[in-house]
């Protein structure tokens, strides 16, 4: 589950005010806001196009805005972009590794990068590969190495400098599952050492899993933003679903509680519910009032993936989208 170290006070690692950015006359950030607290897991989720990747590369200053504001450790992306430079990583999409050296020399790349002495850099080295379990492959060419230890070494390399932002653009993008929970592994070691890290992914389970916050990007705007609890009561849906076997039960059932939705074939009643305990607590004792007793009792509340596909398919009930302002 997500663990941030940082409650949201103090100043932020990352923010943003009405960032845009446009490509020939397309808009692909249309104002964005941003708040990521230090030591914590921001997510952004979205699906391909949305603009993920072009909020990744404005923010670690490798492309320009064309509007709006954005600092990062404290330095206007715009007016201060080396010493952004400086207190960042970036991992992109695909692995930036070269395939024909080693992965030790691949490290000494960046160690040399990050202006470490020859001393130092190797120390910092020899650490890292141990900590991402790649110091048997140390010396071998990189292009002998699987997807997730490419992966890996990515992350390794992007480490050298001790940087305590890192964005990491869909970093598990191509692996297998295995290698996936390894890189969510590592992330969480990064935030428990109090890294910040912001996140892009397009994959629902790796924002619940790893992010403290989640914003959906959709059509370069920002559609909702929340924890995976608060995103998910913003859409309705969810419900408590009662089934007997006694018809006689069922029928006082329905009779007892209100707003319920029958399905007589089944003998299962479906109450609107938002998951609370509070709700499920009235529902059980009106029915214990009643004296009757649900042979099966299930709680269903909106998922993740309902929230995404209802914001990311303008399906968002007006609720919702007073929530998400």
């Amino acid at each position: 589950m997500p663990t941030s170290r940082n409650g949201g006070g103090g100043p932020p690692a990352i923010s943003a005010v009405g960032l845009r950015k446009s490509y020939g006359g397309k808009t692909v950030l249309d104002g964005i806001d941003l708040r990521v607290p230090a030591g914590s897991v921001f997510a952004l989720l979205g699906p391909n196009g949305a603009g993920k990747t072009t909020a990744v590369k404005t923010l670690s200053t490798l492309i320009g805005a064309d509007g709006g504001q954005a600092q990062v450790a404290g330095h206007d992306v715009a007016s201060a972009p080396d010493r952004v430079r400086a207190a960042i990583g970036v991992t992109g999409q695909f692995s930036a590794v070269d395939g024909l050296i080693t992965g030790t020399e691949n490290m000494l790349l960046m160690a040399d990068l990050n202006h470490l002495s020859r001393r130092e850099g190797k120390r910092v080295i020899a650490e890292l590969l141990e900590r991402f379990d790649l110091g048997d492959a140390a010396d071998k060419p990189v292009q002998s190495y699987s997807g997730g230890m490419k992966r890996r070494l990515d992350i390794a390399m992007t480490l050298v400098g001790s940087p305590r932002i890192i964005f990491l653009d869909e970093p598990t993008t191509g692996l297998d599952p295995r290698a996936r929970h390894n890189m969510w592994g590592i992330v969480r070691e990064l935030v428990a050492n109090g890294v910040t890290v912001f996140l892009t992914t397009q994959y629902l389970d790796e924002a619940e899993e790893l992010a403290d916050r989640i914003a959906v990007l959709d059509n370069g705007k920002i559609v909702a933003e929340g924890s995976a609890e608060e995103l998910k009561r913003m859409i309705p849906g969810g419900h408590i679903r009662l089934r007997f076997t006694d018809p006689s039960a069922y029928q006082s059932a329905a009779s007892a509680l209100r707003e319920v939705q029958r399905d007589d074939e089944a003998l299962a009643l479906q109450i609107p519910s938002g998951g609370s305990q509070r709700e499920l607590r009235s529902v059980l004792d009106r029915l214990d009032s009643a004296g009757i007793e649900a042979d099966e009792l299930t709680v269903h509340t909106p998922d993740l993936d309902d929230v995404f596909f209802a914001l990311t398919d303008g399906n968002v009930p007006t609720q919702a989208q007073e929530a998400a302002r």
